[in-house]
This record gives structure tokens, sequence and C-alpha cells, in this order.
């Protein structure tokens, strides 16, 4: 696999060799936690890039928000174009969870909207993280929610290798298992077809479906295409397809977890029946008995996630597995602005317990459903290694564990914050003008921005023919749209 290996045209700078050579010697040396302090600006970013180009071990980059990933998995994809950089956050553009209301009597019914995009990142990184070792995966703290089993997810891949023999329709079904559909007709991701000796399957993680041309019983070729002109473009020796979801299940254990499900409907049902429950008792009955029906028949239920723990076959109160499973042991843990994530890590489990406790208590599911959960943080501590929170302003949590704080207060450009001056209310519009119009005069940039300014609509009028006739001769730049809302309001 290829070494981990810094791409970019400038060299750390300012108190960036110096962070990057104290956190690397204290990794080496065994410390389980540290703190790089950096302000804004200061290329906390590039600074851990080339801590893992120094270590050469899997990481994961952990941010509190999607857009902060979506920012450092480009900014790492440039850094590291070798390397698998992958992407893993909700795949859910919209979510609105399951609830109920007890004062109201109202019920919330689960809707979603997926995104397919990020759900073949997803199974992109998990993909990577289980053939490669130069991985990087930039993660949004819903990586402590439950997914599937590795050893089921790895378990279940299915491999084709020129020259060995398999046969077309057990391969048909495998891929069915992996949950694959097959459709001649809509060829896309998470789909195969079959004509003929050939087998076409348009794996969950790729963006290019791959070909498997049998002669007989024996495959012949591997190939890559394009999937509208049919272009070859590459042959392969092998390759090996895994699952099209997180959420694989054997079929003996999928039989055994049906069992199960039932004992605890069973139970379930006493006990609201023994203290009088009878509506929670009917409502669960008529859902349970209709998730079973639909997972002995199609393997699928909506909701089924809410039985992973029979699924799994995991104990009552056991952790769920997460992608936490997925990473190597040595693999080092970055936290990015850790005073927000830190926090939402604390507080994710005990959010989920809150809203499914009233279904559970009100028939809506079982038990079990409990189980479906994020990680505590105590669990989150005890599976991760090596952890290095980057913030500009650690909370008091990473600095009361961390053996050592390394400050990063040089920017690599030599700039420092501007000085702040607090100025009266009073007179504030004729001071932005003022100040803007000196801009001006020096053919300088300008840019105001504001929370709170009433303004009449002379004044706005007043400041925006100023803006307009400034933006075209002394290059202006104003917050326009703030203002056009404050004076319509």
């Amino acid at each position: 696999m290829p070494a981990f290996h810094v791409h970019a045209p400038f060299v750390p700078t300012g108190d960036q060799p110096k962070a990057i050579s104290e956190l690397v010697e204290g990794v080496r040396s065994g410390m389980r936690e540290q703190v790089l302090l950096g302000v804004t600006g200061s290329g906390k970013t590039y600074t851990t890039a080339h801590i893992i180009e120094e270590l050469q071990r899997p990481a994961l980059i952990l941010s509190p928000n999607k857009t902060l990933a979506a920012q450092l998995w480009a900014e790492f994809r440039e850094f590291f174009p070798e390397n698998a950089v992958e992407y893993f956050v909700s795949f859910y553009d919209y979510y609105q969870p399951e609830a109920y209301i007890p004062r109201t009597d109202t019920y919330i019914e689960k809707d979603s909207d997926r995104n397919d995009e990020i759900e073949r990142l997803r199974n992109s990184t998990t993909r990577s993280l289980l053939t490669r070792r130069d991985v990087i995966v930039v993660a949004s703290v819903s990586c402590i929610y439950g997914i599937g089993s590795p050893e089921y997810y790895l378990g279940g891949s299915l491999t084709f290798t020129v020259g060995e023999s398999i046969r077309r329709d057990v391969a048909v079904r495998k891929l069915t298992d992996l949950q694959y559909t097959r459709n001649d007709i809509d060829f896309s991701r998470s789909r195969f077809r079959v004509r003929g000796d050939v087998l076409d399957i348009f794996p969950a993680y790729e963006e290019i479906p791959s070909r498997i041309e049998f002669f007989g019983d024996v495959v012949d070729r591997i190939t890559d295409f394009d999937p509208v002109t049919g272009e070859v473009l590459a042959r392969k020796d092998t390759i090996t397809v895994f699952p099209a979801s997180h959420y694989i299940t054997p079929e003996e254990q999928m039989k055994e977890a049906l069992v199960d499900i039932e004992q605890e409907l069973h139970d379930r049902l006493k006990y609201f029946r023994e203290h009088g429950k009878l509506l929670e008792a009917q409502r669960l009955e008529q859902r349970t008995l209709f998730d079973l029906e639909m997972m002995r028949e199609t393997g699928v239920c909506a909701g089924i996630e809410n039985y992973s723990r029979h699924l799994t076959r995991r104990k009552q109160g056991e952790r769920p597995y997460c992608l936490l499973d997925f990473l190597p042991e040595d693999a080092l843990i970055f936290v990015d602005e850790s005073h927000v994530a830190l926090p939402q890590l604390h507080g994710m489990y005990r959010g989920d317990q809150a809203r499914k406790s009233t279904l559970v208590d009100f028939g809506f599911r079982l038990p079990s459903a409990l189980d479906n959960r994020p990680l505590t943080f105590e669990e989150w501590e005890g599976m991760v290694g090596q952890v290095i929170y980057t913030s500009a302003t650690p909370g008091a949590f990473e600095l009361e564990h961390s053996s050592l704080v390394v400050e990063q207060i040089i920017r690599p450009t030599g700039l420092i914050d501007p000085r702040l001056e607090v100025r009266p209310t009073k007179g504030q519009i004729d001071d932005v003008l003022a100040e803007v119009r000196a801009c001006a005069e020096r053919g300088e940039h300008a840019i105001s921005t504001a929370t709170s300014i009433p303004l009449s609509g002379s004044r706005f009028s007043m400041i925006f023919a100023l803006v307009h006739s400034m933006s075209s001769s002394a290059s202006i730049s104003f917050v326009r749209d703030w203002i056009f809302q404050r004076w319509r309001s």
C-alpha cells in the first residue's frame, strides 16, 4: 500500500514545526491524550496531516458537523491524493425520528430522505478500512451510532478471481443475500444484472460497475466499464464485492433472531396485560407481528434497526457495533473542534434514550429498541486509542485529561489577530460611513457586517446609494442582503 505522503506547495512554518515535533513525540512516547491548541488560521489541519505522515498510521478525524467534515475531507484529499481519504457522516439529508408525546397523545412517525452519494461514501469507508492500511477517515459524531458487525460485513463478501470456478447461479444467489437487487433494465448502484454468461455488478461503494464474464463455471474475464457507453476502463485479476448494506445478517442468524423477537414480544405483552395496559399491548402486538412477517418474507422491514440487538446476537445493554469497530487497533484519533464535539459525544446517548423510552413505555417498540443507540461517552473512551484534541478554545475535559498541551499561536502567514475597538452605539451608522469613505479614499477594500442596526428608510437609502457608488470604483464589499431584509421588516 502507498505510504502517507503530504502533497502541498508549502512547508510547515510559524509554530507548525514545533507543534508537529512535540505531538509526534508525545504519541511515540505512549501519551494517550494530547491537545493541539491552535488559534483560528494557524493551520491545525496542515499540522494534523504532517503528524499522520510522520507516524504512518491510519487516522480518524472526528468533526462536530457535516459541513466542517466536508471541508476537512476536501483538504485531506488534496494533501493525500495517493491514499484512501474517506468520508463517513449520516446519510440522511432530512431525518424526523420516531417519537411519541403522551401529553397530547401525538405519535410522530419516522420520516427521512437518504442521500445515495453519502451512503456510497459510507460503504467505501468500511471497504477501505477492511482492505488497506493507508486510510484517513473524516467522520461526524454520527460514527458512534450502531452499524452492522464487521465480521459479518467482511465474511459476507463475495470474491471473483480469473480462472477460478464458481457457478453463476450460486453467485447470483449470494449477491441477493448481500442485499443487491437484480434489475436488468435500470442498472444502478447496489444492483446487478445477468445477460447470458455475463454478470454485471454495480457495488454499493463504487462509481463504476464491474463485469464478470464466465466460460461455463469458470471466471474468464473481469473488467470495469462505463455504465453508459459500455467502454472497458480497466481489466482486473480479482474483485471482492462487499455487502450493499452495513446491516447484513446471515440466514441462520435471522431465524434465531426472529425466535428471540417473538419471545420478547410474548413477555412484553404479558407485562402490559398484567398491568391493565390493553391499548399498549394491542398496539405493540400489531406492529411487531407485521414486522416479523416482513422479515420472514423479504429479510427487511421498516425500522429494522430497532431489532438490531437480536439481529447481531448481542446481550441486553451490550454496546452496538459502530465505525470504531472497523478501525485498526493502532488508529490515531483526532477530535477537531473538541470543545464542541466532546459535549455532543456526552449528550447523544441520553437524548436517544429519553425519546425511545417513551416509545417503549407506550407500546410502540419492544424494550430491545433501547439497544439500538449511540455509544455512551464511557464506551467511546474505552474504544479509542491515542487521541489528539484540536481546538482554539479547548474545554475543561481536554485540558484535565491530556498529558500535553501544545500551543500553535503564530500563523504560517505571520498575520496576527486584528486590533479590536469598542465604540459607542450612538452615531454608529455615521461612524461606519466615515470608515468606509476613508477606506475608499485609500483604494482599499471594506466589508461591514452587522447584527442589529435600526434603519429608517432615508438612512437605508443613503447607505445603499453610497455602497452602489463605491462598489464600481473602489471595490467595496457590503452585506446588502442583511440591509434589504432589515429595511423590509
